[in-house]
């Protein structure tokens, strides 16, 4: 492998141990039994895919994706962005996370949720779920680039980035997809969603099932015991509709 080639490899193995850090690992991590402190979930475990063409061509589709979005200039967000973070995870996951847009710690790095929020979704998945974050989901938001002060991302910017939104869940095409907190329930479902009522309940976005729940960062400032069951009893849920 020539020095050209194996630059880009490198810079991605690094970012990739960056990412690891920062939720919280101090080795690679590899398969460990976890266990749950509420009520235990069996693990989801996703069908291996028979044709690896079709693996591939969900992931030639959502670079396509990505490719189109460019260094993006479409709205005003991109005036005081570092980094775009598109998506990440696998390509060809039968669940997929939709947030609401990357905070400081994203932008920084181009990865979603790998901040706070980023290590209870991550909690919520790997010990809650029992899924494998990188193996199992996919984890994207309504807007690509970081609102400032982490405000609400305004109707504008989020129109302007819903068409790539749009592109990636048909590239990706998942058996379910949890919106995480009200901007990305209410852009999903086109309406304003009081997210508090309505999570835990199941919709329909182009034919794919649609979960509402509330975002991680909901559970950081009101760390309640209610809060906690409720999300826990949401992603129940969505493992039973995996395993259909």
């Amino acid at each position: 492998m020539t020095s050209s080639n194996r630059e880009p490899l490198l810079t991605e193995l690094k970012n990739y141990l960056i990412h690891l850090k920062d939720l919280g690992y101090t080795e690679v991590p590899c398969e460990t039994k976890l266990n749950l402190q509420q009520e235990a979930v069996a693990p989801y475990s996703q069908t291996p895919l028979s044709v690896n063409k079709m693996a591939a061509k969900n992931s030639k589709a959502l670079t396509a994706v990505q490719q189109e979005l460019g260094d993006c200039t479409r709205c005003k967000l991109s005036n005081e962005r570092k980094n775009i973070v598109f998506g990440s995870g696998n390509p060809h996951a039968d669940l997929v996370f939709v947030g609401e847009g990357p905070g400081a710690d994203e932008d920084e790095q181009g990865l979603p949720f790998i901040g706070r929020a980023g290590k209870k979704l991550t909690e919520i998945i790997e010990k809650g779920m029992g899924l494998n974050r990188e193996k199992d989901t996919y984890i994207c938001n309504i807007v690509k680039c970081r609102p400032p002060g982490n405000r609400d991302p305004e109707k504008e910017e989020i129109a302007t980035c819903n068409p790539f939104l749009i592109q990636q869940l048909k590239a990706i095409k998942p058996k379910v997809i949890v919106a995480l907190g009200k901007p990305a329930s209410s852009t999903l479902l086109g309406r304003t969603v009081p997210i508090v009522k309505e999570r835990g309940t199941w919709h329909e976005y182009e034919g794919i099932k649609l979960m509402l729940t509330l975002h991680p960062s909901y559970l950081i400032r009101f760390y309640t015991l209610e809060n906690r069951k409720a999300v826990h009893d949401d992603m129940k849920k969505v493992l039973k509709e995996l395993k259909k």
